[in-house]
């Protein structure tokens, strides 16, 4: 299924996992935030497998997979609304995996993904370099603690429109789903409204659990399969 080799970041774990493929005109990447949860084999989740599968069957391009762990003040970092971690990613990650494997400069093949605080921050890595990464897959994204309040719907409304596409996931009793302030199912339907006004390329799949990855890791593979799609 491929091989997965840990690199060295002064300051935290990433996982590169490269499936069993042939890429001649480079790889694309998947960028999973809360990287050793992801990887994980035995968790719902278990993306190098699923990533794995994939492109053995041809249902995606030859991709690798990214797998970074948080900060250890994971919220602090996950839930800023600035540049920080997008920075981080794309000036400090990718290079250190271009290293290794042979990336698609295209930003339309470099997907991020999270599930909680690192769905929003994925989003917000996005929106802050659009020019690194042009797709997301958020599931029950927590943009109730973004820092400031989820800023998405308003600037949506208001700035151009960057060329990303968007995948968001929420279940129908996540986090405050019967209360007027902080709720999760709420604040991702905004968001999933507000892409699709601002003329964004958006899906949400709404479904009945709760703030587990459950529903996540029965979805990944579609998500990725519409992220990652020509």
């Amino acid at each position: 299924m491929g091989r997965t080799t840990l690199l060295d970041l002064d300051d935290r774990r990433v996982w590169l996992h490269v499936p069993e493929a042939e890429a001649p005109d480079g790889w694309a990447c998947v960028v999973f935030q809360d990287g050793a949860g992801f990887l994980d084999p035995d968790d719902d989740l278990r993306a190098g497998i699923v990533l794995g599968d994939l492109v053995a069957s041809g249902s995606i391009r030859p991709t690798v997979g990214v797998f970074v762990d948080a900060a250890e003040d994971r919220n602090g970092e996950y839930d800023a609304f600035d540049a920080t971690y997008a920075d981080l990613l794309a000036d400090r990650v990718l290079p250190l995996v271009g290293e290794h494997v042979h990336l698609a400069e295209d930003p339309s093949q470099r997907t991020l993904c999270g599930f909680s605080s690192g769905g929003n921050a994925s989003l917000t890595a996005a929106w802050h370099r659009p020019d690194s990464f042009g797709a997301v897959v958020g599931f029950s994204s927590s943009f109730p603690q973004v820092c400031g309040g989820n800023p998405f719907p308003r600037l949506l409304a208001t700035e151009a429109r960057r060329p990303i596409r968007v995948f968001l996931h929420v279940g129908r009793r996540d986090l405050g789903w019967d209360e007027p302030e902080d709720n999760w199912v709420a604040e991702n339907l905004r968001t999933a409204a507000a892409l699709h006004e601002a003329g964004y390329d958006v899906r949400l799949e709404l479904g009945d659990g709760g703030h587990d990855s459950h529903d996540a890791g029965v979805l990944l593979p579609d998500a990725l399969r519409w992220a990652l799609r020509d």
